[in-house]
């Protein structure tokens, strides 16, 4: 079969190799689609603390279960199903202590030592597999991850009724939270981005306040700001545009080594929570619920699918901020505009 191999940073390769087979408590699935994402690009430059390569990256992943190893009860071959890139060690003080997403030895699928997605077929343990309804559509259902991410992002955040909230970002995590943002109680959801057509998207999917630059906004602080694109300007832009008493959370992926400014005696003087949000944290099982339930409208935001081939044609278009969420099908036999 075959699959995309990150060899080393900056080094991809299309390459033939064995399929694999499931072990005890796991699954192979044979991969529908698969999301590029920010963190992609991240490991793919050798940015994310803890890569190990050769990887096979894709951590946001659908697909069919084609067979089940020895143990497996509850999943079934003919199955559809999204996969939970997250594993850990269950041993550490952080695993213990119910906060596994910290995890020391925290290793993403695609992300850190284990093979991802991005291959006609893989394996996944099968704690980490979640069924999916037969009238769920298996494409869309991979921003099924993301959707999961943002959830745990909402729930470490202090919130309160009647909040009004500044997001970074118009790519799929700021959409994802924008559009949960007034199930989280929000008042007013502003939404920022440079990229003319991401702010289309927004538009589309209901968000009125748009906006290129936040001075634009009509609003001079916000009860909470949270940065989904990891860009350095927009988070020092965005911290100083918390209320006395708010909240800036950091969800977009900086490179490890990137550091931002910010003022000390504000964040003492207006007492300003800084908080971060991990991966997911028991969250996966309800982004399937929420994603089945209809909390977000994912049509929109899909825009192309490539295949294994095209790989390099999807980073180049992601890195250039064109379309919107980009998938990779790897038993598609063409790309396609969606």
């Amino acid at each position: 079969m075959r699959a995309v191999v990150f060899e080393a940073a900056g080094n991809l390769a299309l390459v033939e190799r064995e399929e694999p087979k499931p072990g005890v408590k796991e699954v192979l699935i044979e991969v529908a689609a698969v999301g590029v994402c920010g963190t992609d690009t991240h490991v793919f430059d050798g940015e994310f603390e803890g890569t190990v390569f050769p990887l096979v990256p894709g951590h946001e992943a659908t697909g069919v279960i084609v067979a089940v190893g020895e143990g497996v009860t509850s999943l079934a071959v003919g199955d559809h199903v999204a996969v939970n890139p997250s594993t850990t060690c269950g041993e550490c003080e952080f695993c213990l202590n119910g906060k596994s997403n910290l995890c020391r030895f925290w290793n993403g699928l695609g992300v850190v030592a284990s093979d991802g997605a991005s291959q006609e077929r893989f394996v996944a343990p099968v704690a980490n597999v979640f069924k999916l309804k037969p009238e769920t559509d298996i494409y869309q259902a991979a921003l099924i991850e993301p959707l999961a991410c943002a959830i745990r992002g909402y729930d470490v955040l202090p919130r309160k009724m009647g909040e009004h909230y500044l997001i970074y970002g118009a790519g799929t995590m700021g959409l994802l939270m924008a559009q949960l943002a007034p199930r989280a109680g929000a008042a007013s959801v502003t939404i920022v981005d440079v990229n003319d057509s991401r702010l289309d998207v927004a538009r589309e999917l209901g968000i009125e306040n748009i906006h290129q630059n936040a001075n634009d906004a009509g609003r001079e602080k916000w009860d909470v700001v949270i940065d989904c694109t990891g860009n350095i300007r927009a988070i020092e832009d965005g911290l100083p545009r918390v209320k006395a008493g708010g909240t800036f959370q950091h969800f977009g992926v900086a490179p490890a080594e990137a550091h931002a400014n910010y003022s000390p005696f504000r964040v003492y003087r207006d007492e300003i929570s800084i908080v971060g949000t991990m991966a997911v944290l028991n969250s996966f099982g309800r982004a399937v619920e929420m994603f089945e339930a209809g909390a977000i409208n994912p049509g929109p935001m899909l825009s192309h699918s490539f295949t294994l081939e095209d790989y390099p044609k999807a980073l180049e278009m992601f890195r250039a901020g064109s379309g919107r969420k980009l998938q990779i099908r790897p038993n598609d036999t063409e790309s396609r505009v969606l």
